[in-house]
C-alpha cells in the first residue's frame, strides 16, 4: 500500500502581532530589517490558556471535515512539535481526546522544525508496513510564544503559533514518492530551548546552510522518486526566510513561482510552517491531479528532511 494525502488543514492562532506592534514593544525599528531579511511582516500567537494542542486539534479536526473521515476512523495520530503541551505525556494524546479518536494510536516527533516532513514519511511507512494502519494525521503544531525572551529581538520577531495537517490514507495510487532525512548534531548546541527555557540562537550559525543543503537533499530525493526537479509542480519550504527559498530556486534554476509562502502574513510557525502553508496553497489552486509536491524542512539539531509526494 501507499500513502496519498487525502485533504489538508490548518489553524491559525487568534492573536496578531504585527511588525508595528513590535516597534512599540521593542522601542525601536525592526519592521524594515524583518521585511526586507525575512519577508516577515506580521505574525500570530495564542491567546492565554490555549495549547498548542488546542491548535493541533483545529487542524486535525478541518483534515477530516474535508476527507469526510470520522475521527474515530483514524488508527495513527503524529504530532510533530518541539513546543508540547508539557514534557510528558505526548501532545499527541491530548490531541486524540480533543478529536474524540478513540481507536486511534498516537505519539510526538520531535526533530525541531524539520518534524512535520520527518512524521510524514512515518506515517507513510506505517501504511505501507502493517495494513491496520488505513488513516493517519499527520500534524505540525507550534507555540513558541510561549518561549520567547521578549528581551531578544533576533528571537521574538520571528516566531509565531499555529498548526497544519494532512490526512494520510492508504491506497494503491502513488501518492509518496520519496523522503530523504538529514542530521548534522554538531550544531545541537546552535538554536534551540535551553537552561534559559527560551529559544534562543545560542552560538552562531552559518547564514547559508539551508541553501546549501535544500537544493542536495531535494535531488537526492528526486533520484530517489524517479523524478526531475523540473517536474516538480510546487515546492513548500520551511517558512523562516523568503529570501532563502529565493536563493535556493535560484540555485535549482526554476521559477519563484513554483514555491508557496506565509511566512509574511502568519510569521515563522516552525514545524508547522509547512502542512499551513501547503493548505494555503491547496485552497490558492495551486495543485491539481498528477502533480508533484516536495516539502523540504530544516530545524534546530541540525535536523532537515524532504519529501515528494505526487497529488491524487
Amino acid at each position: 500500500m501507499r500513502a496519498r494525502i487525502a485533504s489538508t488543514g490548518r489553524a491559525v492562532a487568534p492573536l496578531l502581532i504585527t511588525n508595528a506592534e513590535l516597534d512599540r514593544r521593542l522601542g525601536q525599528n525592526v519592521s524594515d530589517w524583518l521585511v526586507k531579511n525575512t519577508g516577515i511582516e506580521q505574525r500570530y500567537h495564542m491567546t492565554e490558556g490555549q495549547r498548542p494542542s488546542d491548535l493541533a486539534t483545529a487542524a486535525g479536526a478541518e483534515a477530516l471535515a474535508r476527507a469526510g473521515v470520522d475521527a474515530r476512523d483514524v488508527d495513527l495520530v503524529i504530532v510533530a512539535t518541539d513546543t508540547p503541551d508539557w514534557p510528558s505525556p505526548s501532545t499527541a494524546s491530548a490531541v486524540l481526546h480533543k478529536l474524540n479518536a478513540t481507536r486511534a494510536a498516537g505519539f510526538d516527533v520531535n526533530s525541531a522544525c524539520a518534524g512535520w516532513v520527518t512524521a510524514l514519511d512515518m506515517g507513510h511507512k506505517y501504511i505501507a508496513s502493517d495494513p491496520a494502519y488505513r488513516h493517519v494525521l499527520v500534524i505540525g503544531a507550534y507555540g513558541m510564544s510561549r518561549r520567547l525572551d521578549w528581551s531578544d529581538k533576533t528571537t521574538c520577531t520571528l516566531f509565531a503559533d499555529g498548526a497544519g495537517a494532512v490526512l494520510l490514507q492508504a491506497g494503491t495510487q502513488p501518492g509518496h514518492r520519496s523522503a530523504v532525512l538529514y542530521a548534522d548534531g554538531s550544531f545541537h548546541d546552535a538554536l534551540g530551548i535551553y537552561a534559559k527555557g527560551t529559544v534562543e540562537f545560542a552560538r552562531r550559525f552559518p547564514a547559508t546552510y539551508n541553501v546549501e543543503h535544500w537544493p542536495r537533499l531535494l535531488g537526492a530525493a528526486a533520484d530517489k522518486a524517479g523524478v526531475r526537479l523540473d517536474d516538480i509542480a510546487l515546492f513548500v519550504f520551511t517558512q523562516l526566510n523568503l529570501r532563502t527559498i529565493e536563493d535556493v530556486m535560484r540555485r535549482l534554476e526554476l521559477p519563484l513561482d513554483r514555491t508557496h509562502w506565509t511566512m509574511n502574513k502568519w510569521g515563522y510557525t516552525g514545524s508547522a510552517c509547512i502542512p499551513m502553508t501547503l493548505d494555503d496553497a491547496v485552497l490558492a489552486g495551486r495543485l491539481k491531479k498528477g502533480d508533484h509536491v516536495a516539502f523540504c524542512g530544516s530545524g534546530g539539531g541540525v535536523a532537515m528532511a524532504a519529501s515528494i509526494f505526487t497529488w491524487t
